[in-house]
Formats: structure tokens, C-alpha cells, sequence
């Protein structure tokens, strides 16, 4: 009996899987039709994580490359996805292929759009992040297509869209040589070249940049990209409205409901649950600080110095951070028993209460987690109450304040605005990587992502020593709210099970910071429920079923004739 019906799961997987493989044909697709597949809560999991570690590895390759040219921000961009392992989306990049590993490259590519597509469409800022960096990732994908791969794709979507014929071309070769940049005859020749309606390039119309003759326009593959690429916006745009009319559905279980909220939080990064380095005695915090700890950590360090005070939360992410960098229990309560009793706290109270706190935040007490420190993302989205000092100060800081403090720390007038400026546009981790260049005097080959990833960066760099290339075989991941760790099949990712598994949210452990010192909790939306017991679960029929009743207007495929 347990056999025929593992027969019977199989043959739906595979016919599940079968028709999907019939909705995305090509390696650049539309995302037209909403996936009908059970997934696993795992499963679920591990793909939200990979696209999304995908897309900020997009932000942060953009946002450093603002201006280079399409052929070296590819490039840019293929070379940190092969540095992080992310094996579907360099496949994804190769042109179109029709192999079995390019079929299970679009399979995850198109379930993964799909799920993050919960996840973002939530609020305005979420749904125009989302879209920002899928357009980058299409663009990466478009831009390998060959010309016989676009006929291909063409084909496919029923797009009224064809190159123009040898014929045609030499017609109006001049025109075309005299409208377009850095286009030989030769070249010319061998390239192919789309006739448009004008209304869908009016940038180029208003540039000069292509021929125009009768309402029509004769563009080159490059801008044609564009042509295609406000189809898939417009797409993806409308679908975003449909998932958020299909959310509430969705929410009625909590585990999902809490696993949509964090995703955007989610750390994609390496493990630094535990030090993997040897002791770092309290003492040499001050010099480590001045260099080596990220400035959300520096700030939070100085403070406490100067105050001998800081509120829970900013306890919590400072001990946390110890405890990875290498800093004993037994070096946290001595340090943290020196500094607070030097303010306003007695030595009982301390010991009754604060220690307490400490040995929960190194799984000694309490329900014993093993709690991982903040990633960049919780630190940025923490909130921060009065008196509070935790956080990023990259966005908590006014432009001027921030300047002061990075000039107080050593930076030159010049080192701080470009600093400040990239804080500004909203780039905080992209600030944190040039705060860490300008300190140490020399480049930095990949974005900050972690506190605990910029202290063991600074010190291989002040090491003189190069930081092991991580990839499939040895990064790591932790799905589960225990200690050790397994590797991921397929993208080498690394999840962070803090903010899906609420580990390090326990609600046990915010309670006793919390009603012993009857400090206000910044925002009560801190305080996760686990979803470890659900790693199982099937995604509900009420998911399945109301993944097919999507409006017919969000995918209607007359838009692409009109």
C-alpha cells in the first residue's frame, strides 16, 4: 500500500514536472503561468533563498557598475555567480540550451520567480526592489541569446516581431550605418536589425539613436532587449497585483505567512553561528574595534564604552557578535559585568538578570538555540527606538551626521562623502564594502553582507592572507536550527536559519530582556514562529488551489500584439 502510493506521488511529480517543462520551453521566458507543483516547505525554502541571494548579488554588482558598458557588467556579474556557486542562473546565462541541466535550471528559475513574487508584493518599495532586480536578471539572461536563440524565443511567446531580411537591410544600409553607434558595414552586415513601431523606443526616436521612416524604427539586438524587456516589467508588474489579491488566501497558515514576511531579511551568506577562529580576548576589543568591526558594531561598541549602558536589543546584537568573532561566555560576562556595572547597574541586579540574558544568547540557557548573529539585512531592517544605538548606521544616520562620524574615524573629507553618498542612494552594504576599502587601503572582490564576515575579512587582509573562495563544495547550510550544517544540491547557497526558523527571535529570550528591565520592545514584528517542525509540509490544497485562480487580465497574452 505505502509503495502504490509513493508510485502514485512519483507519477504526479512527474506530471507536474512534465507540464511545466511545457510552460517554459526557452531559457529567457515570460513568467505567464502560475506553477501548479507540491513542494516541500524546504523545497520552498532553499528556492526563495537562491533566486534571492541571485538578485542582491545583481544589486550590488549594479550599483558598483552604474556606467560601464552591457558587455563588462555581464562579465562583472557572471564572475561573482561563479564565485558564489550559483550554478542555475550561470546556466541560465549560457544562451538557450535544451540539456536536462538547463531543464532543471528553468524549473527552479521559474518556481522561485513565482514564490518571491509572494514575498515582494506586499508594499511599493518590495514590489519596485523586486522588479528592479529581476529586470537586471533578464537582462543578464536576453543578453546571451544568439540571434537563432531570440528567433527562438520569439516563437515561442507568439511575439510579432521578425529581423529584417538581407534585402530590406541593404535597402537602407546607409541610413542604418549613419544612425548607429559604433556599427561597421561589416558588422552591420552580420547583425540583425528589428523594425519597431516608434511609440516603443521613443528614447531613441528623441536621441537620434536609430532610423526612423514611416512610423517605423530599425533598431540593433541591444535595443531590442529593451523592446522585450517593458514586456516582461509590465508582466511581472501585473502579476505582483494578482499575488497580492491572493495573499490573504495564503496567510491563513502562520508558518507560511511568517516565512513570506522574513524572506526579504533572510541572510544569504556564510555560517557564523559559531567561531571558527581560536579565542579573542575581551581586551583587545578596543583595537579590534578601530578597524575590524563593521561600523554598525564600532558605533555599538564606542557607545557602551562611553555610556557603560546599552538597551537590549543592542546587547543581543553586540553579544551575538562576540560570541561569533571568538569571544568565551565566561570573557562576555566578565566584559559585560565591568562595562554595565560602571553605569547604573548594580552587581546584583547583573547577576540576576543580565547574566542570564548573556548565557541564553550562547544557548547555555532557556530552551539552548545556539543564536546566530545579525546578518546586514536584520541589522538594517531592526528597528531603532529612543536611546537606542544598534542598527546600521549607514541608514539611521543623516547625511552630515554619518560624514562627522566617518571623518571622526579617519576617513578624508573626500572618503566620507563618497561614503555618505552611497548611503544615501540607499546603498548600505555597498557603503560598508568602501568604509571597509578606504580603512584598509585596498579592494574589496566581494560585497559585505555579514558584521561577522567583515571582521574575518579584515583580518585575513590585515593577515596578508587571501579569504577561501566559497563555493558548492564548502559552503554551508543550516535549515534547521541546530549546529551542524549540510551542503545544498544544487546553487551552493547558504541560508540563514535564524530569520526563516525564528531561532534567533526566540520569544522566550526577548521576554526575559525585556521584562527585566521594562524597556519598550522597538517593534513587536521581531518575534517570529518557528517553522522547523513544518520543513515537511506539503503546501496546502488551498495553495494549490488558489494558485489557479489567478485573473485571466494579469496574463493576458494580447498585450504582446497590441
Amino acid at each position: 500500500m505505502i509503495n502504490s502510493r509513493q508510485n502514485y506521488l512519483n507519477a504526479k511529480r512527474f506530471s507536474a514536472d512534465l507540464a511545466l517543462e511545457h510552460i517554459i520551453p526557452h531559457n529567457v521566458c515570460f513568467y505567464l503561468i502560475p506553477p501548479i507543483v507540491d513542494l516541500t516547505i524546504d523545497e520552498f525554502e532553499k528556492l526563495a533563498l537562491e533566486r534571492l541571494k541571485m538578485l542582491r548579488l545583481l544589486e550590488q554588482v549594479t550599483a558598483k557598475n552604474p556606467k560601464v558598458s552591457s558587455e563588462a557588467w555581464r562579465e562583472a556579474v557572471l564572475a561573482e555567480v561563479n564565485h558564489e556557486g550559483l550554478r542555475t542562473y550561470a546556466k541560465l546565462a549560457r544562451g538557450n540550451l535544451n540539456d536536462d541541466a538547463s531543464k532543471a535550471a528553468r524549473r527552479r528559475d521559474y518556481l522561485s520567480h513565482f514564490i518571491l513574487r509572494f514575498a515582494y508584493c506586499r508594499s511599493e518599495e518590495l514590489r519596485r526592489w523586486f522588479v528592479a532586480r529581476e529586470m537586471e536578471l533578464f537582462r543578464l539572461k536576453f543578453g546571451a541569446l544568439s540571434m537563432r536563440d531570440v528567433k527562438d524565443f520569439l516563437e515561442v511567446y507568439e511575439l510579432d516581431y521578425k529581423p529584417l531580411s538581407d534585402e530590406e537591410k541593404l535597402d537602407i544600409s546607409e541610413h542604418l550605418c549613419a544612425s548607429t553607434y559604433n556599427h561597421t558595414r561589416l558588422k552591420m552586415e552580420t547583425t540583425d536589425f528589428y523594425a519597431v513601431h516608434f511609440t516603443e523606443v521613443l528614447n531613441l526616436v528623441r536621441d537620434r539613436k536609430c532610423f526612423l521612416k514611416a512610423g517605423v524604427a530599425y533598431i540593433t539586438p541591444e535595443h531590442f532587449a529593451h523592446v522585450i524587456g517593458k514586456k516582461h516589467q509590465q508582466l511581472i508588474e501585473d502579476g505582483l497585483k494578482g499575488h497580492l489579491r491572493l495573499l490573504p488566501t495564503l496567510e491563513i497558515d502562520e508558518r507560511f505567512a511568517m516565512l513570506l514576511k522574513s524572506i526579504h531579511t533572510s541572510y544569504t551568506g556564510k555560517n557564523y553561528t559559531v567561531a571558527k577562529t581560536g579565542s579573542v580576548p575581551v581586551e583587545s576589543l578596543d583595537q579590534l574595534s578601530k578597524k575590524s568591526f563593521a561600523l554598525c558594531m564600532r558605533n555599538v561598541h564606542d557607545t557602551l564604552r562611553a555610556t557603560h549602558h546599552l538597551k537590549h536589543v543592542g546587547r543581543m546584537q553586540y553579544t551575538l557578535f562576540l560570541k561569533a568573532i571568538g569571544v568565551t561566555m565566561e570573557d562576555a560576562l566578565r566584559f559585560w559585568r565591568e562595562e554595565l556595572t560602571r553605569g547604573k547597574v548594580p552587581i546584583e541586579k547583573f547577576e540576576k538578570e543580565y547574566a542570564y540574558a548573556i548565557r541564553h544568547n550562547y544557548g547555555k540557557e532557556g530552551s539552548r538555540i545556539n543564536y546566530s548573529p545579525f546578518s546586514c539585512m536584520k541589522v538594517i531592517t531592526t528597528p531603532i527606538g529612543p536611546g537606542e544605538t544598534h542598527g546600521c548606521p549607514f541608514k539611521n544616520l543623516d547625511s552630515s551626521t554619518l560624514k562627522m562620524k566617518l571623518t571622526g574615524y579617519g576617513l578624508s573629507a573626500i572618503d566620507a562623502d563618497e561614503v555618505a553618498g552611497y548611503a544615501t542612494k540607499g546603498h548600505y552594504q555597498i557603503a560598508c564594502g568602501k568604509y571597509f576599502e578606504v580603512v584598509h587601503e585596498t579592494k574589496l572582490e566581494e560585497g559585505i553582507n555579514h558584521p561577522n564576515q567583515y571582521f574575518e575579512l579584515s583580518q585575513l587582509t590585515m593577515e596578508g592572507k587571501e579569504r577561501p573562495r566559497q563555493g558548492p563544495a564548502n559552503q554551508s547550510a543550516r535549515w534547521n536550527s541546530q549546529p551542524n550544517s549540510q551542503s545544498t544540491q544544487d546553487g551552493g547557497m547558504v541560508g540563514d536559519s535564524s530569520t526563516l526558523n525564528g531561532a534567533d527571535d526566540d520569544l522566550e529570550l526577548w521576554e526575559i530582556m525585556e521584562s527585566k528591565e521594562k524597556e519598550t520592545d522597538a517593534d513587536g514584528t521581531m518575534l517570529a514562529v518557528p517553522v522547523a517542525e513544518s520543513l515537511s509540509k506539503k503546501v496546502s490544497p488551498k495553495q494549490t488551489k488558489a494558485a489557479q485562480e489567478w485573473d485571466d487580465d494579469d496574463f493576458d497574452m494580447l498585450e504582446f500584439n497590441e
